[in-house]
């Protein structure tokens, strides 16, 4: 076979990189991810009748999917491998940079995941290169290149509500587990058919230390954190996780400012795009992040509605998430970043206060357009947020930063849900009665909508023309 040079590649072989197709592929992992999220949320409160447990308690299960224990993925621009090797994400962008050492590597979900052959190492090596390669990229045009990465993932709050609320309600919740697998097997495939190798990356010394300090640390500050107020921990060893986190994650700190590649680089919160994106959006998403545990968890066990039906309301959130992703290039275009991170932190917040006013008499088509709206709402900015961080994080950090950004989303949904459920049993202590009243519920929203408010302080700092290079042709004046 004739060589083919570098610079041909350029030019053809991975034109279409820049466009859809690796985006696409990518985002089947997000899929399958966010299928097993709103899967699980749909089935919680089930799940807690069958064990005989407040569903409450059942928030360990689903913090659990989203905290950053979680298998990882590709979110922006950097390179997060799909592999379980390491137990956090902070490690994933360095990692990626050696794929071409590993000989096995596995695409799994929770309980059973399809391995991927040493013979066929090459092509996932290309993966990561090639999602790298985005990375170093002309800026123009990321928004859209966000939205057509995510857009798959997006099918999994339209799907995973109704499945996991049919399979529930009319087989058994335990297959719930056991759905992602052919999704896995489709990411697989694609990954094998339509990604190439790429030439490696040279790569910076991995940062032992720092694995072993913001790993256990994290893990063990979130453990005590979740576990508060259940009554499943004594208050000493509750205590001890929340201090002996909060002193490795500290530690960490100190330790990733004195050498050159810290595994996170918190150095890039001195970049003000980024530090603005990191504040506001992990106050946003405390809000938006505890719906998936909050809204099934009232509309069955508050108004009783079977998971089925449950499902076939919330699910309306993902198709209003799915259509604002074509069009939010446009607004931003118009409008641009600061503007339309600060009018829709307040529409945003609003929508997460509206199903305050849902009671067991709401229409039930009242209750899917406030569902829907605020899908469209949070989407937007959602994607706003994601691009704004990597305004003016030079290439060489793209991968740092996208582990930044990933930590930080996986730790503000896993928190916004302890504070939906500690609020919760605050309100029924101060009350009475169980953790599901109907009652109960308004003033948790009211909460949930204020922190996420509350992000629209930061998005204020923003400069009036920050973010105008992420889009095509700039914006008019």
């Amino acid at each position: 076979m004739a060589h083919v040079s570098q610079g041909h590649d350029d030019g053809g072989r991975f034109r279409h990189f820049r466009g859809k197709t690796v985006p696409l592929i990518v985002a089947t992992a997000l899929l399958m991810e966010n299928i097993d999220s709103t899967v699980l949320s749909t089935s919680l409160p089930q799940i807690a009748r069958d064990l005989d447990t407040d569903p409450i308690h059942l928030k360990l299960v689903l913090t659990s999917y989203l905290r950053p224990c979680r298998f990882h993925t590709c979110l922006g621009l950097g390179c997060r491998p799909v592999w379980r090797k390491t137990d956090f994400p902070p490690g994933d962008g360095r990692i990626c940079n050696r794929l071409d050492r590993l000989r096995h590597v596995q695409f799994t979900g929770n309980l059973g995941g399809c391995a991927y052959p040493a013979g066929h190492r090459r092509r996932h090596d290309g993966a990561g290169r090639t999602v790298d390669r985005l990375a170093r990229t002309p800026k123009q045009g990321l928004v859209n290149g966000l939205a057509w990465l995510t857009v798959p993932a997006l099918v999994g709050p339209v799907l995973g509500p109704p499945l996991g609320g049919f399979i529930t309600t009319y087989f058994d919740w335990r297959w719930i587990f056991l759905i992602n697998i052919p999704i896995a097997a489709l990411g697989v495939l694609l990954v094998t058919l339509f990604i190439p190798k790429l030439p490696l990356a040279p790569t910076a010394r991995f940062d032992a230390a720092g694995f072993w300090l913001v790993g256990p640390g994290l893990a063990a500050l979130l453990g005590g954190l979740a576990i508060a107020g259940l009554g499943q921990a004594p208050f000493l060893v509750i205590g001890a996780m929340v201090i002996t986190g909060t002193f490795l994650v500290t530690a960490y700190v100190r330790h990733s400012m004195r050498i050159t590649n810290p595994l996170v680089d918190l150095r890039l919160l001195f970049i003000p795009t980024f530090r603005i994106a990191a504040i506001g959006g992990t106050l946003f998403r405390l809000g938006g992040g505890a719906l998936p545990f909050l809204l099934p968890l009232m509309l069955q066990a508050s108004f009783g509605l079977n998971a089925f039906q449950s499902g076939m309301l919330t699910f309306a959130s993902g198709f209003g998430a799915i259509l604002m992703k074509f069009i939010a290039q446009s607004i931003l275009q118009r409008f641009g970043f600061r503007n339309v991170l600060l009018v829709n932190a307040g529409l945003s917040a609003a929508m997460i206060l509206a199903p305050a006013g849902f009671t067991s008499a709401t229409p039930y088509w009242a209750m899917v357009g406030v569902l829907f709206l605020g899908g469209i709402f949070r989407s937007l900015q959602f994607t706003s947020i994601n691009a704004i961080a990597y305004a003016d994080v030079e290439s060489a950090k793209m991968g740092s930063a996208t582990s930044f950004n990933a930590v930080l989303q996986q730790l503000s949904a896993s928190i916004g849900i302890s504070i939906a459920a500690l609020a919760l049993q605050t309100i029924q202590h101060l009350t009475g009665g169980t953790t599901t009243d109907p009652a109960h519920f308004p003033p948790v929203f009211a909460l949930l909508a204020l922190l996420s408010l509350g992000s629209a302080i930061w998005f204020w700092r923003l400069a009036s023309t920050a973010g105008d290079l992420l889009l095509e042709n700039g914006r008019p004046r």
